[in-house]
């Protein structure tokens, strides 16, 4: 099992809901390569682009991430995702247990519209994941 007794993950994960902070997003990572134990590493308010761009690819992570999409001309809405990040370089033994890890972060960072599995920082470009997030949002009145 992972370890988030962490406080400052719920924390941080409250701060990437809230409407009234400009923080969009949140990395967890392994405290070592030996343990289990996830902590907080990073936090931001640049988005998807910003977060590719702070992933290792030697690392497994978790990302929590707010995602601001217009769905017509009139409106904007927001939903969050769930990044399980596995970087190309990630260790065998890390690997083995991301499945099972998963499911314990799913616990703690519990509303999101889709998750999203990467495994290079491409699977993180704003736009298809925007396609996904409208597909899963319901009713879509722009033909998309």
């Amino acid at each position: 099992m992972a370890d988030l007794s962490d406080p400052q993950i719920g924390e941080a994960y409250q701060d990437v809901r809230s409407d009234k902070s400009e923080t969009n997003w949140l990395l967890l990572d392994y405290e070592s390569d030996r343990s289990d134990k996830l902590t907080v590493t990073q936090t931001g308010t640049g988005g998807l682009a910003e977060l590719r761009d702070v992933l290792s690819d030697s690392k497994a992570s978790y990302a929590y991430v707010r995602v601001t999409f217009s769905n017509d001309k009139e409106s904007q809405r927001e939903k969050f995702i769930l990044v399980v990040w596995i970087g190309p370089g990630c260790k065998v033994m890390r690997k083995a247990k991301i499945s099972v890890h998963t499911a314990d972060v799913k616990q703690v960072l519990r509303v999101y519209s889709i998750e999203v599995p990467a495994r290079e920082k491409d699977d993180l470009k704003e736009d298809p994941i925007v396609v996904k997030l409208r597909k899963a949002g319901g009713a879509s009145y722009d033909g998309v």
